[in-house]
């Protein structure tokens, strides 16, 4: 697929998927959620980890109310169930760990494409915003399921129904995110923890993002038989032997992904 909303870049393991609107703080479209579908669907078969973020002054202002017509005119229903839905799977589905370098106001949806994310990083100038009351819809992409979940029903409710912007910060202290970080060392530092992860144990990254998203569904016992079936896949890996070896040498692991 050729790209035109965003753009892709892999290197080092690492795949870096930039959504490129920046006229309109990247603002979600048609266009732009089967690109990112595409690419996230790619980069999880081609690289270890994956990155998304923003070019521009934002990460995403949400759903582009003006595409394919007024914003009376929208299939809502259609359009999370078609579009964003396959979008936001692709994320969670994704083999690698996905990480949303947040580099600056996420609203709507696009604070909630970010938080569906495995790990948010974000400066502190950034922001999220639950924008959708202020139009008379609730929170979608996912943000009724991820908020409680991160955050407690108290907070989530608030954040949805008073719709007032979070900062960075807030988010980091209220656990929404895993970080803040000035912004002067915001692109060093998600850079580093991508190529962290890029040299990981992916094989066993990959169990758990599958432990995590199984847990909520689980009894205690439930996830505990789980765990050790997962366990029972890692200890077989070659990543597993790399690293016994390497803490019995007193030396960095090597790890293959594999």
């Amino acid at each position: 697929m050729q790209y035109d909303t965003i753009t892709y870049e892999e290197r080092d393991a690492v795949a870096v998927i930039t959504l490129n609107r920046p006229d309109v703080m990247n603002a979600l479209n048609t266009q732009m959620r089967a690109e990112i579908t595409h690419a996230v669907e790619n980069a999880g078969r081609t690289a270890r980890v994956v990155v998304l973020t923003g070019a521009g002054r934002a990460f995403c202002s949400g759903q582009d109310l003006g595409d394919g017509g007024s914003a009376a005119s929208l299939n809502l229903e259609r359009t999370l169930r078609d579009e964003y839905i396959p979008m936001l799977m692709a994320i969670v589905a994704c083999p690698v760990p996905v990480i949303a370098a947040v580099n600056g106001t996420a609203a709507g949806a696009g604070a909630n494409l970010a938080l569906v994310c495995d790990i948010t990083i974000a400066t502190e100038s950034a922001s999220f915003i639950q924008a959708f009351t202020r139009i008379g819809l609730i929170p979608d992409a996912g943000g009724t399921w991820v908020l409680p979940r991160t955050i407690g029903l108290q907070k989530a409710m608030g954040a949805a129904l008073f719709a007032d912007r979070i900062t960075a910060r807030q988010a980091d202290e209220w656990g929404m995110i895993w970080q803040a970080v000035p912004d002067d060392e915001f692109a060093t530092l998600w850079q580093a923890r991508a190529t962290q992860l890029a040299q990981g144990p992916t094989a066993a990254f990959k169990r758990v993002k599958a432990a995590m998203q199984a847990s909520f569904g689980h009894s205690l016992a439930e996830q505990l038989v789980l765990e050790g079936q997962l366990q029972g896949e890692c200890g077989r890996t070659r990543d597993f032997k790399e690293g016994v070896l390497a803490f019995q040498e007193k030396r960095p692991a090597r790890f293959e992904g594999r």
